[in-house]
């Protein structure tokens, strides 16, 4: 990895994406410390203060945006949300599914208007339910329709605006623009967690042996984490296939060997990211709907402390583990989702047999299809179950009263796309050398 980062510095075109990508992500943190106007200061940070749940969560993926209540408060999760409607309805709309398997480039770009549209409307209704929320704990200075419109003004653009820069990495970047910015936000969150493990051992003034064990245990438990993630986004489930011999142009190629290589987490984190907007999602739109319902009961404060429980710890274990089985399904059922929206196992077996290749032991056409399929099918499973795993357990740990910020959920997001942004400095690199071979 460290070695294809300094290739990368070398090269003069990957160093100017870069540096231009490390421009947007300096744009990105600044603008996470600029508070909307008609924001009181102080009576936002005891509200702040008293928050928890989803506001904790948001303001995590954030990196502390939200708790500013600055432009980027609501970050790229309504893009997130959009992108997960528009690919649910192409897979029942008969146009919007012709649209993103045969329209090409065109196709595409319809889809991608699509969705920042979608972005847009839910960005809107997002924001005037923060507002609404907000209204009566006194962050407002002059509550009222001129106010409201700001903030609801203030957070659509600075929405637009992450939408706008994750396009541009994306483009002109090092690629994976969304998912970087996530990890930005998450990232920005390590000295917070580094401040908590040294308040372990030395926090009331003098040196506590037992904190210094579960701050040792903690970062051991972190590693073995990352190691369990890097490991399986890296193992491959390689399929040999053969080709015979053919003629080309005047020329008889002959016989070759090669292997498809398939991903154990063929989906990546794109399955925990989405689950953890869905899970999150119906407790922001009960905040907007009903004053004060952290303090109520009923079947809709039950829903509210259900959603909220993969944040907190202050709800009832019951809620936490019903929470827990529903997230793991939602990753498992993400995983398929998001795996067989990319991977077709009839388009590469049609490939396969027009090039005159076929899997060992296994007949061209249909037999390659299925065999294909039951092998993809396989590694979804233990992919998507890992991804469950590791997004669960350390759950756990906010039973012991730690408020760290780097849950499982985080981790992955974080190794998943670190180890996605390398791989994609690595293909550019491999471009370059093409091109000037070509050249």
């Amino acid at each position: 990895m460290f070695k294809t980062i300094q290739n990368a510095l070398k090269t003069p075109e990957v160093r100017k994406k870069l540096l231009y990508t490390l421009v947007l992500i300096i744009i990105f943190r600044l603008g996470c410390f600029l508070t909307i106007p008609g924001v009181d200061a102080f009576a936002l940070n005891e509200a702040m203060q008293s928050s928890n749940g989803v506001a904790g969560l948001i303001n995590i993926i954030s990196g502390g945006a939200f708790s500013r209540f600055s432009i980027f408060a609501m970050t790229i999760s309504p893009y997130i949300t959009a992108s997960i409607v528009i690919q649910l309805l192409s897979m029942v709309i008969p146009a919007l599914e012709k649209l993103a398997k045969e329209g090409g480039e065109e196709g595409r770009k319809k889809m991608n208007r699509y969705t920042k549209i979608l972005t847009i409307v839910l960005a809107i209704v997002e924001a005037l339910g923060l507002y609404l929320s907000y209204k009566s704990s006194g962050i407002f200075i002059n509550p009222g329709f001129l106010t409201g419109f700001i903030v609801v003004l203030s957070l659509v653009a600075g929405t637009a605006i992450l939408m706008w820069l994750g396009e541009q990495i994306t483009n002109k970047g090092i690629g994976n623009g969304i998912s970087i910015i996530i990890f930005i936000g998450i990232v920005s969150g390590l000295p917070g967690v580094v401040t908590t493990l040294w308040n372990l051992i030395l926090g009331s003034g003098a040196f506590s042996t037992t904190g210094l064990l579960l701050a040792l245990g903690i970062i051991i438990g972190a590693i073995i984490l990352v190691a369990g993630v890097v490991f399986v986004q890296t193992a491959e489930r390689r399929i040999p296939v053969q080709y015979s011999k053919k003629v080309v142009g005047r020329k008889m190629v002959g016989a070759q060997n090669t292997h498809i290589p398939l991903k154990l987490a063929y989906a990546g984190v794109m399955p925990v990211i989405f689950a953890s907007s869905f899970m999150t999602f119906p407790a922001i739109i009960l905040q907007i709907f009903i004053k004060g319902i952290e303090t109520q009961s009923g079947f809709w404060a039950g829903l509210y402390k259900f959603s909220i429980a993969t944040s907190t710890s202050a709800v009832p274990i019951g809620y936490t583990i019903a929470n827990a089985i529903v997230y793991l399904l939602l990753i498992v059922g993400f995983t398929f989702f998001y795996t067989y929206a990319t991977f077709n196992p009839a388009e590469l077996s049609s490939t396969i047999k027009r090039n005159g290749g076929f899997i060992p032991g296994i007949r061209a056409g249909k037999p390659t299809t299925e065999y294909l399929s039951s092998v993809i099918s396989k590694i979804t499973w233990f992919g998507g179950f890992f991804l469950s795993i590791i997004a669960i357990i350390p759950m756990l740990l906010r039973f012991t009263g730690l408020n760290i910020a780097f849950g499982g959920t985080s981790i992955l997001i974080v190794v998943g796309v670190a180890l996605e942004t390398v791989q994609q400095l690595e293909s550019q690199l491999v471009m370059r050398h093409y091109k000037g071979f070509l050249e």
